[in-house]
């Protein structure tokens, strides 16, 4: 039998990824939150993520594609799942944004922000969005291989997540 540290807070990051360029992204943020000792990140596919899962983690991170310039169908399909179970039960509990992004990526990111705010959540962090330019359908349904210089922020944004978690700053 497996006993958490009570000490430990727990960091749900909730994503779809149809390209792999969101993914790519929750492994870096994976990557550089990892360096946090005392908060356990929990990757979770939206469909594979219930209320439960919500309810026991202490912090979020919601990561999109942007479709159609608009939070993927899957991630949507997460929300609409499990928001009524959770609402006024996650109050003040931080979360933050991830976007893979065609063009700008902002109507992904407010979309998600609405949502967050019916749960009461807070934002402690800018939305970060990795904006990859495909425009054609081709660019837009290939694999996405995300470059070191937009890997980077996802690494840096997981390392700060999840040390401000740790010092209960948010």
């Amino acid at each position: 039998m497996v006993h958490e540290n009570p000490q430990k807070k727990k960091l749900l990051v909730v994503y779809h990824s149809l390209t792999g360029g969101t993914r790519q992204m929750v492994e870096a943020f994976e990557a550089g939150a990892s360096a946090e000792p005392t908060v356990t990140t929990e990757i979770r596919h939206a469909s594979r993520t219930d209320a439960n899962d919500v309810l026991s983690a202490h912090g979020f991170v919601f990561a999109t594609p942007e479709n159609l310039a608009a939070m993927s169908g899957q991630l949507k399909d997460f929300f609409d799942r499990t928001y009524y179970d959770i609402l006024e039960k996650v109050n003040a509990r931080p979360y933050g944004i991830m976007v893979c992004a065609g063009s700008d990526g902002q109507n992904a990111v407010r979309q998600i922000e609405r949502i967050a705010t019916g749960w009461r959540l807070k934002l402690v962090q800018p939305a970060l969005i990795i904006n990859t330019k495909a425009q054609s359908a081709q660019e837009i349904l290939a694999p996405k291989n995300l470059t070191e210089e937009q890997i980077t922020p996802c690494r840096e944004f997981g390392a700060l997540f999840t040390t401000a978690m740790a010092m209960s700053i948010y």
